[in-house]
C-alpha cells in the first residue's frame, strides 16, 4: 500500500511571523502518522518551519531549487542549502514556475536528478492548460511531461519520487477536475511509468492530485485507485487544511 502524502504549497505567502502563526494553528491538528504531511513555505520561513515542527511527524519541503551545487545564479538556492536547513522535500516544475519563470521539461529533469542525488524527495508537477484540455490533447501533454521529467532516472530513484498532477485550469480558480477526470490522468501517469520501468516500480510511485483541493472534495478524490495524496494550494493556508489531511473521518 502506498502511504498517502498531503503537501501544502504556501506559494508566496506568509512571513516568518505568519508562518509561526499558521504552524501553531495547524500543527496539532495534522500531526499524524497515517498520512505523510508536508508544509512547503517560502524560502525565508523554511528554517522557522523546521524548528517549529521538531518533535512532530510533519515534514518541510521547498517550492523550488536549482540543479547546480553553487555558482553565479543570482536569486537561486541549491539542494545542499535546503538540506542544511532540514528540508526533506522539494516541489519541482510547478505550472507557475513553468508559466512565469520559463521552467522547461529539460530544466525540470535537471532539478529532478539533482534532488534525487542529494537525497531530497521530489514532488514533480505535471498538468495541462485549459486550451490543451479543450483540444483534447491532455493525455499527450501529461505523458510527454512525465517521460521528459524521468529521462535518465533509474528505477530505484523513480520509486522514491512523487508526481503531482495539477491541471493548470484548476489551480486557484475554484474549478476542480472531477474525481473521474483526476483519476483518469493519474492512471495515465502510472501507465506511463509502467511503460518506462515496469509494474513493480510504477506501483511504488505516489501520485498526487492538485487543483482547488478542499475539505468538501478530498474524500472523493482520495477514494480513487491511482490518487495517493494531494498538493494543496490556497486551502493549505487555512484551518481547512486539517480537514484535508484528516480525510475520511
Amino acid at each position: 500500500m502506498r502511504k498517502a502524502v498531503i503537501a501544502g504549497n504556501w506559494k508566496m505567502n506568509k512571513t516568518i511571523k505568519g508562518a509561526k502563526e499558521l504552524i501553531a494553528l495547524l500543527k496539532d491538528k495534522v500531526n499524524t502518522d497515517k498520512v505523510e504531511v508536508v508544509f512547503c513555505p517560502t524560502y525565508t520561513a523554511l528554517s522557522t518551519a523546521v524548528e517549529e515542527l521538531k518533535g512532530t511527524n510533519i515534514k518541510v519541503g521547498a517550492q523550488n531549487m536549482h540543479w547546480e551545487d553553487n555558482g553565479a545564479f543570482t536569486g537561486e538556492i541549491s539542494a545542499d542549502m535546503l538540506l542544511e536547513l532540514g528540508v526533506e522535500y522539494v516541489i519541482l516544475g510547478h505550472s507557475e514556475r513553468r508559466q512565469y519563470f520559463n521552467e522547461t521539461d529539460a530544466t525540470v529533469n535537471k532539478k529532478f536528478k539533482k534532488a534525487l542525488k542529494a537525497g531530497l524527495i521530489p514532488i514533480v508537477c505535471v498538468g495541462e492548460s485549459l486550451g490543451e484540455r479543450e483540444a483534447d490533447i491532455q493525455k499527450k501533454i501529461v505523458t510527454d511531461q512525465v517521460i521528459a521529467a524521468f529521462n535518465e532516472i533509474e528505477a530505484s530513484d523513480a520509486a522514491k519520487s512523487i508526481v503531482a498532477y495539477e491541471p493548470i485550469w484548476a489551480i486557484g480558480t475554484g474549478k476542480t477536475a472531477s474525481s473521474e477526470q483526476a483519476e483518469e490522468v493519474c492512471r495515465w501517469v502510472r501507465e506511463t511509468l509502467d511503460s518506462l520501468y515496469g509494474t513493480e516500480t510504477s506501483q511504488k510511485v505516489r501520485i498526487q492530485y492538485g487543483g482547488s483541493v478542499n475539505a468538501s472534495n478530498v474524500d472523493e478524490l482520495m477514494g480513487m485507485e491511482n490518487i495517493d495524496g494531494a498538493l494543496v494550494g490556497g486551502a493549505s493556508l487555512k484551518e481547512d487544511f486539517a480537514s484535508i489531511v484528516n480525510f475520511g473521518k
